[in-house]
């Protein structure tokens, strides 16, 4: 798989009838490994690891409903009262962060309302903080570490 952006991490893959698997630290079991799957797990060991996010306050593709349509977030963190405070959306490194990007992870988040959004290719990553009250946000130079999270 593609060099990311990311300190490397001993993510443990397997192949299985000439198929490549990943394996998955939060729901403990492998997975098909795709782009995609290859930034999630290795941002999540970013966050683990880097910014000491706890692996037990993490959820994969946390369902949620808009306009009546089934979605799915990438990564939901959450605090220890398990309220989620930041929202994050990957994508495949060849995938571009436009704009598009941005307003799916805006979408997600009028379900959840979280102060903190996460955009990552694994070779760009975006943090914005939300002001709820003036309706606005703020790109931040660093993705905050845990104890940072207000």
């Amino acid at each position: 798989m593609q060099q990311l952006n990311l300190p490397s991490y001993p993510i443990k893959l397997k192949e299985d009838a000439g198929e490549k698997y990943i394996f998955d630290a939060v729901r403990k079991k492998y997975l098909r490994l795709q782009p995609e799957e290859w930034v999630r797990q290795n941002f999540i060991q970013y966050l683990v690891q880097e910014k000491k996010y706890p692996i037990s306050l993490i959820e994969i593709e946390k369902g949620l409903k808009y306009n009546e349509l089934q979605k799915r977030a990438d990564i939901v963190l959450n605090s220890t009262q398990g309220k989620p405070v930041v929202l994050v959306e990957c994508k495949a490194p060849q995938v571009k962060i436009s704009q598009a990007t941005f307003e799916q992870v805006a979408v997600y988040n009028t379900v959840f309302k979280v102060p903190y959004l996460i955009v990552t290719n694994g070779l760009n990553h975006y943090c914005a903080k939300i002001n709820f009250e003036d309706n606005s946000f703020q790109f931040l130079e660093e993705i905050p570490s845990y104890s940072e999270l207000e």
